[in-house]
C-alpha cells in the first residue's frame, strides 16, 4: 500500500453513484483518483469531501479513449504509487426510442462508454496490479439491474450491461493468477439526476406509465465500500442493491 493507505480509481466520479462512492471511499481512508469528462464536477465532489479531499486527485478522463485511460492510470500510479481498487462506474444510455429508430451513432456511443470503457480501464488496472508489491487488487463493475432485465426501448444499455456481466466473469477468472479479484454491483433505482423521472412515471413492459420507488444513493456507496474492504482471498462476485419495491422481482 502507499503511504496514504489503499488507493482507488472511480470513473464517472463527478456526479451520482460515482461521486457518492468516491466520497465514501475517502471517508474510509482511501486515496482516490476521481475520473470523469467534466473537470469542474470532479473538483466539486472533492470539495464536498472536506479535509479528506487532500487524498483526492481529479483526472479529466474519457473512458472511450485509450490514450485518456492510459493517462488516468499513469497519473494515479505516479501520484499514489499503486492501485488497490478500480470502480468501473462511468456509463451512458441512449434516448428511449424504438429499437428500429436507433442510429448507429447512438448505439456505438453506449457500447463505447459502457463496455469498451470498462475493458480499457480493466486492462490498465491489470498492468499495475499484477506488477506491484504487495501484488493484486480489486475491480468492481457497475452492472445495473439491466444486466438481468431490460426496460422498454433500452437495447443499447441493456446489451452492454449484459456484456459487462460476461466481462466481470472473465476478469475474475483471468485475474486469479495475479491476485486480482473482480465483482459486480447491480443497482436498481438509486436516486440520482438520472432517476428523477421515476418519480413522475416511467414506461413499463405492459405499456403503462408508473411511478417507481427509489433509494438513497448512499446505500450503493456503502455496498461498494463493503465489497472493496474484503481481503483478496474473499470476493463478492455479484451483489444486487435496489429499491425494495421497484418492479423487478416477480411480474412487476
Amino acid at each position: 500500500m502507499s503511504d496514504l493507505g489503499k488507493v482507488a480509481i472511480v470513473t464517472g466520479a463527478g456526479t451520482g453513484i460515482g461521486g457518492q462512492t468516491a466520497l465514501a471511499l475517502l471517508r474510509e481512508g482511501y486515496a482516490v483518483s476521481l475520473a470523469g469528462r467534466r473537470e469542474e464536477r470532479l473538483h466539486a465532489t472533492i470539495e464536498r469531501a472536506g479535509p479528506a479531499g487532500a487524498r483526492a486527485l481529479a483526472v479529466p478522463t474519457d473512458v472511450t479513449d485509450p490514450a485518456s485511460v492510459r493517462a488516468l492510470f499513469a497519473k494515479t500510479k505516479e501520484t499514489f504509487g499503486r492501485l488497490d481498487l478500480l470502480f468501473n462506474n462511468a456509463g451512458t444510455g441512449a434516448p428511449p426510442i424504438l429499437l428500429e429508430d436507433l442510429s448507429y451513432e447512438q448505439w456505438k456511443t453506449v457500447v463505447d462508454a459502457n463496455l469498451t470503457g470498462v475493458f480499457l480501464c480493466t486492462q490498465e488496472a491489470f498492468k499495475i496490479m499484477k506488477s506491484q508489491k504487495p501484488r493484486g487488487g480489486r475491480i468492481i463493475n457497475n452492472g445495473s439491474i439491466s444486466a438481468h432485465a431490460p426496460r422498454p426501448n433500452s437495447a443499447p444499455y441493456t446489451a452492454t450491461k449484459h456484456a459487462v456481466t460476461g466481462l466481470t466473469k472473465s476478469t475474475a477468472l483471468d485475474g486469479r493468477k495475479y491476485d486480482i479479484a473482480c465483482g459486480q454491483i447491480d443497482i436498481g433505482n438509486a436516486e440520482t439526476e438520472l432517476t428523477k423521472r421515476m418519480k413522475e412515471g416511467v414506461p413499463q413492459a405492459n405499456g403503462t406509465i408508473s411511478v417507481e420507488p427509489t433509494m438513497e444513493v448512499e446505500h450503493v456507496a456503502q455496498a461498494v465500500v463493503y465489497m472493496a474492504g474484503l481481503p483478496l482471498n474473499a470476493n463478492v462476485q455479484f451483489m444486487t442493491v435496489m429499491a425494495t419495491k421497484m418492479p423487478f422481482v416477480g411480474r412487476g
